[in-house]
């Protein structure tokens, strides 16, 4: 029995032992890790010779690379990205003509101008904000809003080297708030776009940009994909745009970064910054790059976009002032695009859509808002066919359409 009890005593002597030294060794561990006696293996950045190109799927321009982020013990993974995509973010400058909506006296300026006949005052106002490269030949993308809608005097692009270049838009769309700026350069370093398709809750996500301004330029902030799809309106209560099937991110972002890319782990722009909550912390917005990529290679290669329509005028059933029950009652749901005009010629007349159907679908997508019938149509060319789900009377059908050009484009029609 005395050996027994002595073997026993001996084994959790062991045990203990064991355990003390393995707690020790961890506490002196991160000991040891936080005061930089040891590392722990990170990332770095390597340049290869590009396989695609500085779109990530068209040729390389002469000269581009492309670089991959690899793991190594001297710098970590935000400071690679940094690295790889700094040299191709963009400060963008515009300067507009703004109606001047306040002259003194207690707001009685506009009624003295107008009064004598000056009429409305204007000034010239300059906006800042971000863009990036995404080819070597000057071509860069940008929000819309940036460049003040088209509307502007002057777009000064400030470069990675300090240098400061005269730009023009080629084009924009205000309901996508996506913009392509050309500088006259061939030398510059284009970033790589990568898939927003492929992006995940809680995939890793950076933000770089000119927040408040060139003053805290290329600043560069971290966090995830908080959310996929996400909806949200846009503008002043006057004037308001809903945009749909956005990324949301924690990364920080502020006035200044828009236009600016958010990137994946790889150093990929997986979306363009677009906007922020403004009663919310930690809540960002970005426009997924899978969205912009056809326009931009369209542009790259001939000059211009070319977009397809459907051919129709409409508007979402969301955003009547109707009460749910009353639009499902009269139209089977409460959620679609209403169709107020088939315009004379376009696809959607000879595949026979007719006034009154409610669109819900596109190529099996749903489609809640005109906003994100254009997001996805801009994947199209014209002469491409796509299927659309539409309730009629009650019935639902599917109804193959042929895309066609030329169609006057605004907010409700397409």
């Amino acid at each position: 029995m005395k050996d027994a009890k002595t073997q026993l005593t001996a084994i959790i002597l062991a045990a203990l032992i064991a355990f003390g030294f393995g707690l020790g060794g961890g506490v002196a561990g991160i000991y040891l890790l936080q005061n930089g006696y040891i590392t722990l293996p990170q990332a770095k950045v390597e340049s290869t010779s590009a396989a695609d190109g500085s779109l990530g799927f068209t040729a390389p321009a002469p000269g581009s690379s492309q670089q991959i982020i690899t793991v190594s013990e001297n710098s970590t993974i935000a400071e690679a990205i940094a690295e790889k995509v700094l040299p191709s973010v963009v400060g963008i400058s515009t300067t507009y003509a703004q109606a001047d909506g306040y002259s003194g006296l207690g707001g009685l300026g506009n009624f003295w101008n107008w009064g004598f006949g000056y009429g409305p005052q204007t000034y010239e106002s300059t906006a800042i904000g971000t863009g990036v490269i995404v080819d070597s030949r000057g071509y860069i993308l940008t929000n819309s809003h940036v460049i003040n809608d088209g509307e502007y005097t002057s777009i000064l692009v400030n470069l990675y080297d300090g240098s400061d270049v005269e730009g023009t838009v080629l084009w924009n769309d205000s309901t996508l708030d996506l913009a392509v700026v050309k500088i006259d350069r061939t030398d510059l370093i284009a970033a790589e776009l990568g898939d927003s398709d492929q992006l995940k809750i809680g995939s890793y996500a950076a933000a770089i940009g000119n927040p408040l301004g060139l003053e805290f330029e290329r600043s560069m902030s971290q966090g995830i994909i908080s959310g996929k799809e996400r909806v949200i309106e846009v503008g002043t209560a006057s004037s308001s745009t809903t945009m749909e099937g956005l990324l949301q991110t924690d990364a920080t972002i502020n006035s200044g970064n828009s236009g600016g890319p958010l990137l994946n782990s790889r150093g990929e722009v997986i979306g363009i910054n677009t906007a922020k909550a403004s009663d919310g912390e930690g809540m960002g917005f970005a426009i997924p790059i899978n969205v912009a990529k056809p326009i931009v290679e369209q542009i790259i290669q001939t000059g211009r976009f070319e977009r397809a329509y459907i051919g129709i005028s409409g508007g979402a059933l969301e955003e009547t002032s109707y009460a749910s029950q009353d639009l499902i009652d009269h139209f089977g749901t409460d959620k679609g695009i209403y169709v107020s005009n088939v315009s004379e010629g376009g696809g959607a007349e000879a595949a026979g859509i007719q006034e009154g159907d409610i669109i819900i679908r596109l190529n099996g997508t749903t489609v809640n808002t005109m906003n994100k019938l254009n997001s996805l149509l801009v994947r199209f060319l014209p002469g491409d066919s796509v299927t659309l789900t539409v309730l009629r009377k009650g019935e639902t059908l599917e109804i193959d359409v042929t895309l066609t050009n030329g169609m006057i484009f605004d907010t409700q029609k397409n």
